[in-house]
Formats: C-alpha cells, sequence, structure tokens
C-alpha cells in the first residue's frame, strides 16, 4: 500500500512540474492593432463587440526610437480586453491616422493576421448590438455550426474580420 501511495504522490509531482515548465512569463497574447480612427474603433469594440477597456500606456518619441517600433513617433496604447482580468489576451489599439486599409471580401486576400474569434456565452446580445449599429454581416451567418453554436463574421471599422461564436 505505501508503494502504489509513493508511486501516486510521485506522479502528481511530475505532472505538476512539467506542466509548469515554459519559457513564457505569461499565459495570454497581447496583439497590437493599428487603425486608422481610434475613436470609432474604440467605439465598436466596446460599445458594439462588449469589450472592455482596461488600461492604456504612452510611447515617447525615444523609446519608440530605441525600439525600432516607430522612427520616433511618440503613440497613444489603448488596451481591450474581454474581461478585466490579469490573465486574460489584451487587444491594443494605437492609431497613427493612417488612411484605412483597401476594401477587402475575405480573409484570404492578404497576409498577416486577418481575423479573430471571441467566443460568447450567447450570442443574442452581440447580435443585436451589431444590428442596432448597422454593422454588416458577411456572408450568409449566421450560420449554425455542428456543434449548435452560431458563427457570425463582421468586419471592424479598418476591415479586420471578426469571428463571433456562440450559443
Amino acid at each position: 500500500m505505501k508503494n502504489i501511495l509513493f508511486i501516486s504522490l510521485l506522479l502528481v509531482m511530475v505532472v505538476g512540474q512539467s506542466q509548469n515548465q515554459t519559457e513564457f512569463d505569461k499565459s495570454f497574447v497581447s496583439i497590437g492593432v493599428i487603425v486608422s480612427d481610434l475613436d470609432a474603433s474604440m467605439d465598436f469594440y466596446t460599445n458594439v463587440i462588449g469589450m472592455k477597456e482596461t488600461g492604456g500606456f504612452n510611447v515617447n518619441e525615444e523609446f519608440a526610437r530605441k525600439t525600432g517600433l516607430t522612427g520616433g513617433t511618440p503613440f497613444d496604447v489603448k488596451i481591450l480586453k474581454l474581461q478585466d482580468d490579469p490573465n486574460a489576451t489584451e487587444y491594443k489599439l494605437m492609431s497613427f491616422g493612417n488612411e484605412k486599409n483597401a476594401s477587402e471580401t475575405h480573409i484570404q486576400e492578404r497576409n498577416g493576421m486577418r481575423y479573430i474569434t471571441l467566443f460568447y456565452k450567447s450570442t443574442d446580445d452581440v447580435l443585436n448590438r451589431l444590428k442596432a449599429n448597422n454593422i454588416k454581416l458577411l456572408g450568409e451567418t449566421p450560420v449554425i455550426l455542428a456543434d449548435g453554436r452560431s458563427f457570425i463574421l463582421v468586419q471592424d471599422p479598418d476591415g479586420t474580420f471578426i469571428e463571433l461564436i456562440g450559443n
């Protein structure tokens, strides 16, 4: 009996140790998105999509230049999350006053990050907000997936595709 208890305890320790070993300091991704109109994008992501503004920061000329982010152009960053949780993915919006990207109809038309997927408990409220804000639904969405959840596809003010999935 002692051997079984010892082996069980050893297995729990080994499995627990292997799950904690990673080179990453945080368990989430922080995504930076350049938008043409920060106010319009903030309105879309907070009032239509339902994200929460959880903070922000400024990048001054010197730091922007030294890091290679810009050639010395300062900028402000707004941080959005699905919920105000320290381990939630950060969706960081910033604007340099660039023109909007050329209009696209499908995700295969350009390389790079093309879309994000958000999972809702229910898509009813977000669908109502999309309709109330005259946001065009793409394709024949909403479409019911094989598991019974709804799939809705829209684009943000700059054309980034947003998949909304939920019951």
